[in-house]
């Protein structure tokens, strides 16, 4: 089998696949460790065995060398920049479950200053791209549609896991917002 660039590029992705899970697993373990809990721990199955399957349906249809679509590969690449900064902003908080520690703050920096689930648009982007990169765009159909609807039931699952934390953080913020009110109208008395 020739190891063209399509092969390299799959392996790159697997790999960094794998140092997320690892990074993921431990985080996980740390923040049950801290009081945290899992929710939605029954459509996880499914998200691993879709992940999992993408990647071997990528490899197995797949030309060693596909054309080249700079364009695309040009995004795909700056969708592994924005997977990058959402890692570093949740740091220690980053897993791929969806654990909820009640006194950890929500994130309101980095891409979540504009998106309230920047990873999750990564994904959903990156699963049909990364086929389209491949020039397999029945792939890129079929796996792209099938992760969007985990993703909505997924979503809906973790914002209702978070929906007692923002109501917190909102009333922590409107209570920041009176007394700085408060302050100010002080102030110009």
């Amino acid at each position: 089998m020739h190891m063209g660039w399509g092969y390299w590029l799959l392996l790159a992705v697997a790999l960094q696949r794998g140092v997320e899970l690892a990074y993921a697993r431990r985080n996980t373990r740390d923040l049950l460790a801290r009081g945290g809990r899992e929710v939605g721990a029954e459509h996880y199955p499914i998200i691993v065995l879709l992940h999992a399957a993408w990647l071997v349906t990528l490899a197995a249809w797949t030309a060693p060398s596909p054309p080249v679509n700079w364009i695309l590969i040009a995004a795909f690449a700056l969708l592994q920049v924005l997977r990058l900064w959402v890692l570093a902003t949740l740091g220690p908080y980053w897993t791929t479950r969806i654990i909820t520690l009640d006194d950890a703050p929500l994130r309101a920096t980095g891409p979540y200053r504009f998106l309230r689930h920047p990873n999750y648009v990564v994904v959903a982007l990156e699963i049909p791209l990364l086929a389209l990169v491949l020039d397999l765009p029945v792939v890129a159909l079929v796996f792209g549609t099938l992760n969007l609807i985990l993703l909505g039931i997924r979503i809906r699952v973790e914002n209702a896991a978070l929906s007692g934390r923002r109501s917190q953080a909102d009333s922590r913020s409107s209570s920041a917002r009176a007394t700085i009110s408060v302050a100010a109208r002080r102030s110009d008395s």
